[in-house]
C-alpha cells in the first residue's frame, strides 16, 4: 500500500499488483525463493507516468513492458543485464533513494498540496511555497514511526517478540493502533481514498487505443530496464542466501508475464523485491511454495480485513517509506569514491545526479555511455605497438642500408587491435623511421582484432605495398587469425608471408631482399 500511494496509485492497486505478479513470479520464476510485487525502485518511475499520462496509461506502460520483459527472457538476454557496471547500478539506485525520499515529504509533514509535480526542480519549488502548512500531529506521528523504524533492529535485539516480526508491519500496526485510539487529527487511507474494497478486483484490458500505446513506448523501456535490473539483482542476492543459481531467462519470462497480467486486474509495475526476498530467506521459504503462500495469504487479507486498511494513517507509511529508501540507497560508496579511479567517480556520480535531477532512463544510458568510453579509453591504453630490436637477430650486410640503417623493420602488438586503438598502426608509417623494404608485425601477444582493427592493416598493407614495402605477420593467435583468413587478408597478402613466429619472419625477408651477400642462411 505504501509503494502504491507514495507512486500516486491506490492502495488497492499496490496490493493486488503483490497478490497477481507475487504468484506468478513464484510460481513460474527462475529463482525458487524470488517475491515479487511492487517496490521503491518504481515509485519515481510510476509517479511520473501518472503525473503525466494517467493511471489507466500506467496500465497499458506496464503491459508493454511486460511484453518486452518476456521478449528478453524468450531471447535468452538474461544474462546481457549482467554487463551493467556496478558504478551505473549504485549511481541510480542511490539517485532513486533520494527521489522517494523527497516524494515522500509532503504525506510526512502534512503538507497542503493537491498535486505534487514528477520533475524535480519543480517538486522543490512547490515543496518549498508549502513548508508553512505543516500539520503538527501528522509530523508527529510520521516522526515516531520513522524513530522507530530505525532502532527496530536493536529493539528487536532486546525483545525476542519482535525478532521474527518485520519492522514495517509492526509500525503499520502500532502507528494505526495509536491514531485510532487518540483520535488523531491525521489522513488516513480512508479518508483519501475511502479504504479498500473487500471484494475481487474487476478483470480487464485498461481503455486505450493504438495512439495511446505509441507514447508510452519510452516509459515501457524504463519499466522493463528497472524490472529486468532489479529483479537479477534481487536473484543473485537469494543465489548468496540459499547457495543456489537462478535462471536469469526464465526469471525474466515470469517477470514478463507478471507485469502483463498485473494490469489487468487493476495492478501496475512489479518486479522482484529483495527486502521481501530476503525476509522470506530468513523465514525459512526454500521453494516457490513460500512465494505463492504469500500471495494467497494477501488475497485472504483483502476478502477479509480490508475495512481496517481504511484506519491505517497515511504518516506511518511515508515514515516506512522513507526508511525503504535510507536503506535501499549504498550511502557508503560516496564516503569511499576516494579510494577509486577519476573514472570511477565520474560514472557513479553522473548516474547519480542525472537520476535525482532529470530521469532514471537518460541516466542509465549516460552511465552506460560514460562507462563504454572510458573502457574504450582503458583498452586502447593497454594496446601497444612496440619497435623490436633486430639488431642481434639481423646484423647480415643483407638487412643493413649503406649508412647502417636497417632495411627490416619489425613490430610487436600485444592487445587488442579494435577501433579504439587502429590509430596506432600510423606509427608504422611515420617517415622519420625510414623506409625499410620489409615490415615484420609480430602478432604473438594480439588477443583480438575486430573489422576497423582489420581495416587497419588492410590499409597499412595498401600503403607499404606503393611504397615497394612488403608485409609480414607472425605469431598469429586463434581469433586475429581467424578474422585475417576469413576476411580474405591473407590470401591477398601470400600465404608465404604469414609465418609462424619471428625467426621464421627473417627467413622470409632474407628471400626477399635483393642483393644477397651470403652467410646469413647459413647460420639459420
Amino acid at each position: 500500500m505504501a509503494f502504491a500511494i507514495a507512486s500516486g496509485c491506490s492502495p488497492t492497486a499496490g496490493i493486488w499488483t503483490a497478490i497477481v505478479a507475487g504468484l506468478i513470479t513464484s510460481a513460474l520464476g527462475g529463482s525458487r525463493v524470488q517475491i515479487g510485487g511492487p517496490t521503491g525502485a518504481f515509485i519515481p518511475i510510476v509517479y511520473g507516468i501518472v503525473a503525466i499520462h494517467g493511471f489507466a496509461n500506467l496500465m497499458g506502460a506496464t503491459i508493454l513492458a511486460g511484453v518486452f520483459l518476456l521478449a528478453m527472457g524468450l531471447a535468452r538476454m538474461g544474462q546481457l543485464i549482467r554487463f551493467i557496471p556496478v558504478t551505473v547500478v549504485i549511481g541510480f539506485t542511490n539517485g532513486i533513494a533520494v527521489v522517494i525520499f523527497l516524494a515522500q515529504i509532503k504525506d510526512f509533514f502534512g503538507l497542503r498540496i493537491d498535486n505534487l509535480p514528477a520533475e524535480f526542480f519543480e517538486r522543490i519549488k512547490i515543496l518549498a511555497a508549502h513548508a508553512h502548512t505543516v500539520d503538527l500531529p501528522t509530523l508527529g506521528l510520521a516522526s515516531a514511526c520513522f524513530a522507530f523504524l530505525l532502532s527496530y533492529n536493536r529493539l528487536a535485539q532486546r525483545f525476542a517478540l519482535l525478532r521474527r516480526a518485520p519492522g514495517p508491519l509492526v509500525v503499520l500496526l502500532v502507528g494505526t493502533l495509536v491514531s485510532y485510539l487518540f483520535n488523531l487529527p491525521v489522513e488516513t487511507i480512508g479518508s483519501r481514498f475511502g479504504g479498500i474494497p473487500q471484494e475481487l478486483p474487476g478483470f480487464g484490458l485498461p481503455d486505450l487505443s493504438i495512439h495511446d500505446f505509441g507514447k508510452l513506448i519510452s516509459p515501457a523501456i524504463t519499466i522493463a530496464l528497472l524490472g529486468a535490473i532489479e529483479s537479477l539483482l534481487s536473484a543473485r542476492v537469494a543465489d548468496s542466501q540459499i547457495d543456489d543459481r537462478h535462471d536469469p531467462n526464465q526469471e525474466l519470462v515470469a517477470q514478463g508475464l507478471a507485469n502483463i497480467a498485473a494490469p489487468l486486474f487493476g495492478g501496475f509495475a512489479a518486479t522482484g523485491a529483495i527486502a521481501r526476498t530476503s525476509t522470506n530467506v530468513k523465514s525459512g521459504g526454500r521453494t516457490p511454495i513460500a512465494g505463492m503462500v504469500h500471495a494467497a495469504v494477501l488475497l485472504g487479507i483483502v476478502l477479509i480485513a480490508a475495512p481496517l486498511a481504511s484506519y491505517v494513517p497515511l504518516a506511518a507509511l511515508s515514515a516506512i517509506v522513507m526508511v525503504v529508501a535510507i536503506n535501499m540507497g549504498e550511502w557508503h560508496e560516496f564516503l569511499e569514491l576516494r579510494r577509486y579511479s577519476y573514472n570511477y567517480r565520474v560514472i557513479l556520480l553522473a548516474t547519480f545526479l542525472v537520476t535525482v535531477l532529470f530521469d532514471l532512463t537518460i541516466a542509465v544510458e549516460l552511465g552506460m555511455v560514460l562507462a563504454s568510453l572510458f573502457f574504450i579509453y582503458r583498452m586502447s591504453e593497454l594496446t601497444r605497438i612496440d619497435r623490436l630490436a633486430l639488431n642481434e637477430e639481423a646484423q647480415e650486410p643483407q638487412f643493413l642500408y649503406p649508412d647502417g640503417t636497417m632495411r627490416v623493420a619489425a613490430w610487436q602488438l600485444f592487445g587488442s587491435l579494435f577501433f579504439g586503438a587502429v590509430n596506432k598502426l600510423e606509427e608504422l608509417l611515420d617517415p622519420r623511421e625510414g623506409h625499410p623494404e620489409v615490415v615484420i608485425l609480430d602478432m604473438t601477444r594480439l588477443i583480438q582484432l575486430d573489422t576497423t582493427g582489420l581495416e587497419g592493416l588492410e590499409n597499412l598493407r595498401d600503403k607499404l605495398s606503393k611504397r615497394g614495402c612488403t608485409l609480414l605477420v607472425c605469431g598469429l593467435n586463434s581469433q586475429p587469425g581467424s578474422l585475417l583468413y576469413r576476411s580474405g587478408f591473407i590470401d591477398d597478402l601470400g600465404n608465404d608471408n604469414v609465418v609462424a613466429d619471428l625467426t621464421e619472419a627473417l627467413k622470409r625477408a632474407y628471400i626477399l631482399l635483393p642483393n644477397l651477400m651470403g652467410g646469413f642462411e647459413e647460420d639459420y
